[in-house]
């Protein structure tokens, strides 16, 4: 059982930041790949980040938040990171952070890839 603790949302203006937090249970979080994914109501959750496991830590990004959205992580805190920069109204939605236990799934833009999700954190833009 792994589970996922976001924090960090709140309330931001247009062209603002935020920075969110995941922290994870689990012994070999190091191996897993942790994605970042957003809902808003009535939508389906749709991909944002992902960032692979030991082996390959590699990056992917939507096309939405690319060269304004960093993810990061830190194996000694169990902690996966999603910069968000020059935020726009559209990025207003619930952010859920996500564990794939094998390492990057080969759909890593899916939710079915995923094995655990966190709570969700909230964020919101204001004009």
């Amino acid at each position: 059982q792994v589970q996922l603790v976001e924090s960090g949302g709140g309330l931001v203006q247009a062209g603002g930041s935020l920075r969110l937090s995941c922290a994870a249970s689990g012994r070999t979080f190091s191996n897993y790949a942790m994605g970042w994914f957003r809902q808003t109501p009535g939508k389906e959750r749709e991909f944002v980040a992902v960032i692979g496991g030991r082996g390959g830590y590699s990056i992917d990004y939507a096309v939405s938040v690319k060269g304004r959205f960093t993810i990061s992580r830190d194996n000694a805190k169990n902690t996966v990171f999603l910069q968000m920069n020059s935020l726009k109204r559209e990025d207003t939605a619930v952010y859920y952070c996500a564990a794939a236990l094998l390492g990057m799934p080969s759909a890593a833009t899916d939710v079915s890839s995923y094995d655990y999700w966190g709570q969700g954190t909230q964020v919101n833009v204001s004009a």
